[in-house]
């Protein structure tokens, strides 16, 4: 008898239902949320599960990742898919959750989306930490202008000279000092450890044969290779390599009502360092091969961008997904990858 789980996720506890094909509920409870958990529980209540299905979320990939190691036939659907479901429900719990998730495994009005390998995920985590780093170190340095911009202590633009010329403005003003001196401290830090990452973002590019063949790219350096392989992580997975420029949202969106029209948008929101748009629309002219990207300019907004931009950009996506599926030294007409050519983007 063939059999339909719904798993509903939260960082402690897992809530499981299982469904026949007539869609009669068999058996329901909960698990702590462990891939070793939820096998035992499953294993108690299921005999022959034909499909399991999870939401995406921050757990999802690991768990999913360990009940396949038990071979038992887990996707992962869209968050999105399954809350336009969810949200007719009267009552939300997690057990009416995991009853719809169950519901829409054997009706399979769902698309499964790609597990993420370990490998990808710590590739992504080291780039995001790096992200972090920066964006705290920013941070205080715009909070450290701001603070003494309040007292008419105001410094030039430039990040190069801010802790020296804030400590000699800070001499003779203890007090102050005192305050402000634990902030400094931390943009200190925060530059030291961003080194440090930005030494491991290297060591994986050496290791990498992937990454070495994007780096070789004009205008392409180790931290835009790496994640692009990030993303990627298997490029088996797409039939076409256009539909990696739809994966990572850089397909233009419309929105149309009544006398309004507007198209041009990007079809995804999420502007994280490994599928960002930004720093491929900013290559500037190398070769003759990426001569068009000198003509792009930078965007009014950070979510517009014309359709000749995206277009082209999601052509330079196309062609470096061959290249990482392939593993040939050539991407497109005249853009060679060549050793030395790579230009670090940060």
């Amino acid at each position: 008898m063939a059999e339909f789980i719904g798993l509903d996720v939260s960082k402690e506890e897992t809530s499981f239902c299982v469904m026949d094909k007539a869609g009669s509920i068999l058996s329901s409870g909960k698990a702590l949320s462990d891939p070793d958990a939820l096998f035992q529980a499953l294993k108690e209540t299921t005999l022959c599960p034909e499909r399991i299905v999870l939401e995406t979320g921050t757990l999802s990939n690991w768990l999913a990742r360990g009940l396949r190691e038990y071979g038992l036939p887990i996707d992962i659907i869209d968050a999105r898919q399954a809350h336009a479901v969810m949200k007719l429900q009267h009552n939300k719990t997690d057990a009416n959750d995991a009853r719809l998730l169950a519901e829409i495994a054997r009706t399979g009005f769902c698309r499964a989306v790609s597990i993420s390998s370990e490998k990808a995920q710590q590739k992504r985590i080291l780039l995001k930490s790096r992200q972090h780093l920066i964006r705290l170190r920013r941070d205080t340095e715009n909070a450290v202008r701001g603070l003494l911009g309040a007292l008419g202590i105001r410094f030039p633009k430039g990040s190069g000279k801010l802790l020296k010329r804030v400590r000699t403005a800070l001499q003779g003003k203890s007090d102050l000092s005192a305050m402000i001196e634990p902030l400094l401290d931390t943009i200190e830090n925060a530059r030291l450890q961003t080194d440090r990452l930005d030494d491991q973002v290297l060591q994986h590019a050496e290791q990498s044969q992937k990454v070495r063949l994007l780096m070789g790219v004009p205008g392409v350096g180790p931290l835009t290779a790496l994640g692009f392989v990030a993303t990627i992580d298997d490029a088996g997975r797409f039939k076409k390599s256009r539909n990696v420029g739809a994966y990572v949202g850089l397909t233009s969106r419309r929105y149309q009502s009544g006398e309004m029209d507007y198209s041009g948008f990007l079809g995804r929101l999420d502007f994280s360092y490994y599928n960002s748009p930004r720093p491929w629309y900013t290559l500037y002219t190398v070769s003759d091969g990426l001569q068009f990207w000198g003509d792009l300019g930078q965007p009014a907004n950070g979510f517009f961008l014309p359709d000749r931009v995206i277009i082209r950009v999601r052509t330079i996506r196309v062609d470096l997904s061959r290249c990482v599926a392939t593993g040939s030294d050539g991407i497109g007409p005249g853009m060679a990858c060549e050793d030395g050519a790579a230009v670090m983007i940060t």
